[in-house]
């Protein structure tokens, strides 16, 4: 005999089995990230270099602008400098503590602008199309005609040699690239479905670019930008070298190299030491950059 209670509505909490909600996108990259174990160790020395360059002064040892012309060209494992002395008897080690500085800054610094100005130029021509899309973007390809290296010295040259002139050639060097890869990310997200949508709900452009657009092409070229870094830095440390960048006493790892490149046959060891700061520094950037990327793909 059927009860009562059974006729009466029961409790939906009781009856409804939970929803269980998929994993979102963003945990997804952590977790897809999580398992590239060297791209963790990428990450933790890009955060060492920069916590380095952060607290120098506390870090370092000796002050990187003094020296004794009778200390010069102190080898490695030396008592009270372990990584030796400079041309002019400063300590080594100090110096590329504080060369980090200076070397991370023009390493980020223009992939940052460049990521601002190239992500607009991108964003605006892949989603307005037709004609506006081929004069902006024929514009950009014109500074393709000129290879990284040569466009940056030549525009360096021209500007002048100094820290400001340098972040602003290599800023120009790299909106090309970043604005091309945010016209082609563009391009693909303005024909999706609810791009379309949002069209013939009747929002505005604008609306649709800062609600929809950004969004979904933020990512990639942000991505792309990270592994720019590792270029930069070796660009400027290019630009230091050929006195076009950083100029001395300033202790700046391509300066370094510029400087110590008489004392390659006396202390080799000494002499590379700002070169291999900028190898290391390079390929974490890389690692990292690429880390970020196969987590950011959704079918890794």
């Amino acid at each position: 005999m059927t009860s009562v209670a059974s006729l009466l509505p029961q409790d939906p909490a009781k009856t409804v089995a939970p929803i269980e909600r998929s994993p979102g996108y963003w945990s997804g990259v952590i977790r897809r990230f999580g398992r590239d174990k060297l791209a963790i160790a990428a990450g933790i020395l890009v955060l060492l270099l920069i916590l380095m360059a952060v607290f120098a002064p506390l870090i370092a040892p000796m002050d990187p602008y003094a020296g004794r012309t009778i200390r010069r060209l102190r080898p490695v494992g030396t008592t009270g400098f372990p990584l030796g002395t400079d041309e002019l008897g400063r300590d080594m080690l100090s110096r590329l503590i504080y060369g980090a500085r200076y070397s991370l800054m023009m390493g980020v610094t223009p992939v940052l602008m460049a990521f601002g100005v190239g992500s607009l130029i991108g964003v605006v021509a892949g989603y307005v199309g037709g004609k506006t899309n081929t004069v902006m973007m024929r514009t950009i390809d014109v500074f393709y005609a000129f290879p990284s290296v040569l466009l940056a010295v030549a525009l360096s040259g021209a500007l002048g040699a100094g820290i400001q002139n340098a972040l602003v050639s290599l800023t120009v060097v790299f909106i090309p690239p970043i604005a091309r890869v945010a016209e082609a990310v563009t391009t693909q997200v303005r024909n999706r479905d609810y791009v379309e949508a949002a069209r013939a709900s009747g929002a505005d452009a604008l609306t649709i670019i800062r609600v929809h657009v950004l969004g979904n092409v933020l990512g990639p070229i942000f991505v792309y930008a990270t592994g720019l870094i590792s270029v930069s830095m070796i660009l400027a440390s290019g630009l230091s070298f050929l006195g076009l960048g950083v100029r001395p006493p300033e202790p700046e790892w391509g300066l370094m190299l510029n400087t110590l490149r008489t004392a390659i046959y006396n202390q080799p060891l000494v002499a590379a030491l700002p070169g291999v700061m900028i190898f290391i520094t390079s390929i974490s950037f890389n690692v990292l950059a690429d880390g970020l990327r196969n987590a950011m793909d959704v079918k890794v």
